[in-house]
């Protein structure tokens, strides 16, 4: 089940059905399965309470993925800050909604277990992250 929670943001998701048959589609198509994913959407300074609070990181990031799957079941909370990826949509001058998604697959990935470490890491997270978003399309 992917449940969506808003913190210290008054952003308003639209179209998680479509979101949930997508991320559905995600996890089949990696051999995996849907368990309990939490996506919460909040501002900067919330992810940044979480950064420094949880992973001792003292910077802001669009997203931030805390992993409790188990075998082949994702579970994890997705916590993505809406002002970070409002700006990175400015800033890679895409649509806010084409960069939101971006963001949400991102996290999955992390559930399905890739990582964007290294270079070869981050390249094989952007491919998967492209044909995800082609695949969204079709939906």
């Amino acid at each position: 089940m992917i449940s969506y929670y808003f913190e210290d943001t008054d952003f308003i998701f639209k179209g998680k059905t479509k979101n949930n048959r997508w991320l559905k589609l995600v996890a089949e198509s990696e051999i995996r399965r849907i368990g309990n994913i939490s996506i919460i959407f909040c501002s900067d300074n919330y992810i940044l309470d979480v950064n420094q609070k949880y992973l001792q990181h003292d910077y802001f990031t669009d997203i931030i993925t805390f992993d409790y799957c188990e075998s082949d079941k994702l579970s994890g909370d997705l916590f993505i800050s809406v002002d970070s990826v409002r700006e990175n949509s400015v800033e890679y001058g895409t649509e806010f909604e084409d960069e939101l998604n971006r963001v949400i697959v991102h996290g999955v990935l992390h559930l399905i277990g890739y990582d964007d470490h290294s270079e070869s890491d981050i390249e094989m997270m952007r491919k998967k992250e492209n044909y995800y978003l082609s695949l969204r399309e079709l939906i």
